[in-house]
C-alpha cells in the first residue's frame, strides 16, 4: 500500500480517504489533505517547525485530536504545514504522538487559498487497520 489521500464526492463539506502501511505515515497523509484543502501545499515552504504532542487511548482520538490540533495553528498562528516527521508509540493502552510539522504562515499572494476549514467532524470519521496497513475516513467542516 503507497501513502495516498483521495477526496471524495461530499454535497456541503470537504471529506476524504487517506490510507498508508504505518500509522506515522497515514497521519502524515491525512494532515497532508487537510493542508491541501485550505492551501495548494506545493507552495508552503518549511521555514518554522512546531512540535505537536498527543495522547489518547483510541488511534481514532488521536487522529481526531492531531487534525483538531493542525485547524487551531491555522487559526491561532495562521500557520500551514507541507512536511511532517510523525512518530506514534503505544504505552500502557495509551497512544502517544510527537509530530515535528514544518510550514509557513499563510501569504494569499502566495499559497493559493482554497476554502477555510472550521472543524474536524466525528461525522463518518473512521480509522481501520486493513491487512495492507491502515485507512482513515475525516470529514471536515468548511
Amino acid at each position: 500500500m503507497k501513502p495516498s489521500y483521495t477526496f471524495l464526492e461530499h454535497t456541503a463539506d470537504v471529506l476524504f480517504q487517506a490510507e498508508a502501511p504505518t500509522l506515522p505515515e497515514l497521519f502524515e497523509q491525512c494532515a497532508l489533505a487537510v493542508e491541501d484543502t485550505q492551501v495548494d501545499v506545493k507552495t508552503v515552504e518549511p521555514l518554522q517547525e512546531v512540535t505537536i504532542t498527543g495522547k489518547n487511548n483510541t488511534i481514532e482520538r488521536l487522529l481526531f485530536d492531531f487534525i483538531d490540533d493542525l485547524i487551531f495553528y491555522k487559526d491561532a498562528d495562521l500557520l500551514v504545514f507541507s512536511k511532517f516527521d510523525i512518530e506514534i508509540e503505544e504505552k500502557y493502552q495509551e497512544f502517544y504522538l510527537t509530530c515535528k510539522a514544518y510550514g509557513e504562515q499563510v501569504d494569499h499572494t502566495k499559497h493559493d487559498p482554497k476554502v477555510d476549514v472550521k472543524a474536524v467532524t466525528m461525522h463518518l470519521f473512521e480509522v481501520a487497520k486493513v491487512k495492507e496497513g491502515w485507512t482513515a475516513k475525516v470529514l471536515l467542516d468548511i
